[in-house]
Parts: C-alpha cells; sequence; structure tokens
C-alpha cells in the first residue's frame, strides 16, 4: 500500500472558561506519497493544531485525520521540526542528529555513521562535537533538520521551521531544504505565514480560512524542479504568489478584525 496522508471532515475543539472553540473544522486535505504541500492560512486559523493532529500529538474531536503508512514498517511514521530550537542542549550536534537512532536501537557505529552523512548534507560536518549553546539559531535548526532526516520518517512534518531566523539565513536554508528534499523525495507537510516560502516550496499550496480553520482553495505549483533562489525572479512566481495572497486577503483581514 501506497503511503498517504488523508484528513476527512477533521474538526478539533477545545474547552475555554468561555465555552468550546472550534480550531478546525470541516477541514479536508489529501496529500500523496512524495509530495511537498504547503499550508499556509491567518494567524490563529489551526495550521500547528492540523500538524499536532498529524504528528499524534493531539486528537480529533470529529472527522478523521491518519497517514496510511507504507510498505515498509522498520520506518518510523513521522518525525516533527518545530520552529523552536528543539535540541537537547546537553548532547553534543552528533548525538543530537544520532538521537531518533538511538532511541530506535540502531548500534553505535552505524547510528553515527549515518548522523554524519546528513551532517554533511546540511554543512556542519566539522561542528558535530559542538554544543547547541555554541551554535547559531540557522545552525540549530539544521541540526533539527538533520535528526529528523536521519531517522527516515515516512512523513516529515514542518511547523514554521524557519520562522525564527533572520531573513538572511531563512533564504540560505530554503533553498538548502529544497536541496535535501530533491535527494530524499519525502512526503512533506510544511506549515508557513509565507507566501513566497511556500510557492518556493511546495508541489501545492494549500490556503486555510481564518479561524475556525477550513480548506479553503488549493493552488498546484508547476514552476520546474530543480529550484533555486532564481526561480523567485521569475514572472511565473510573482504571478503565483499575487494568486496566493488574492485568496488569502480576506482570511487575514478577517482574524484581523476578529483579534481587534
Amino acid at each position: 500500500m501506497a503511503l498517504k496522508i488523508v484528513s476527512t471532515a477533521a474538526q478539533k475543539r477545545f474547552p475555554t472558561r468561555h465555552g468550546w472553540m472550534t480550531a478546525i473544522e470541516r477541514f479536508d486535505l489529501e496529500v500523496e506519497e512524495g509530495e511537498f504541500v504547503c499550508v499556509v492560512g491567518p494567524s490563529g486559523c489551526g495550521k500547528s493544531t492540523f500538524l499536532r493532529i498529524l504528528a499524534g500529538l493531539d486528537h480529533v474531536t470529529g472527522g478523521d485525520v491518519r497517514i496510511v503508512p507504507g510498505p515498509d514498517p522498520s520506518q518510523p511514521l513521522n518525525n516533527v521540526v518545530f520552529q523552536e530550537y528543539a535540541v537537547f542542549p546537553w548532547k553534543s550536534v552528533l548525538d543530537n542528529v544520532a538521537f531518533g537512532l538511538e532511541m530506535r536501537g540502531v548500534g553505535r557505529s552505524q547510528r553515527y555513521e549515518r548522523a554524519r552523512q546528513w551532517l554533511a548534507k546540511v554543512g556542519l560536518t566539522r561542528f558535530e562535537d559542538y554544543y547547541p549553546g555554541q551554535l547559531s539559531g540557522g545552525m540549530k535548526q539544521r541540526v533539527s533538520i538533520a535528526r529528523a532526516l536521519t531517522n527516515d520518517p515516512q512523513v516529515l512534518l514542518m511547523d514554521e521551521p524557519l520562522g525564527a531566523l533572520d531573513a538572511q539565513t531563512r533564504t540560505v536554508l530554503q533553498e538548502e531544504l529544497l536541496t535535501i528534499w530533491e535527494e530524499s523525495r519525502k512526503t512533506v507537510v510544511y506549515i508557513t505565514h509565507s507566501i513566497e516560502e511556500a510557492v518556493f516550496l511546495a508541489d501545492r499550496v494549500v490556503i486555510m480560512t481564518a479561524h475556525p480553520g477550513r480548506v479553503k482553495e488549493e493552488f498546484r505549483v508547476d514552476l520546474p524542479r530543480p529550484r533555486d533562489l532564481s526561480t523567485m525572479a521569475t514572472p511565473a512566481f510573482a504571478a503565483l504568489t499575487g494568486a496566493v495572497w488574492e485568496a488569502l486577503r480576506d482570511e487575514v483581514t478577517r482574524a484581523m478584525a476578529a483579534q481587534a
């Protein structure tokens, strides 16, 4: 059976002191194996809630969200890369990257070999003996990404992984992430506020409505791969980012009005 992500009429409600709050409702989405899907929506629309449900960190209160696993049972189902630098400060870079394999019982020499392969891919080979406190924010996030990929999950879930970085570092890591994805072709669900980032990275951009979050519209990104930063300077890129913004504009306005 081929890997697939399926969300059917998903709903998530939270109890609050003012009553029940619906974060997402009637949320329908399918993601095929090897697809890179970016989800974009206004603040508070339920993007991260949906990702947490996909990751198994939360559950739906209605409908269904599931990852139909691929045929290899030895692969973990998913790994999550968060916006915060979720690295262990007491572990070296090498041990951080090898952590998932260690938890799966992979022997020391084998897990270090695989961890070093991914450290090389993210440009951190000479920092393997450093500790997170000695790294910049961009380097810590590379460690998080390398750790997720070293663990070889079937699905990579990314919750605004570059959102806390400065603009220049973010641009460099976007290009690096695409290069890595071209090699691995992992199934990726990527949450972002940035329209430009979504169009640059994705095969498909999914627009969410303001709270409660539903799928409003989807855009197929037909920009040729492999992509690099020159892609952002093309008329096709500008036209698509403009179209995505037109679909998102009203939802951002609604979200801002609700928070006023």
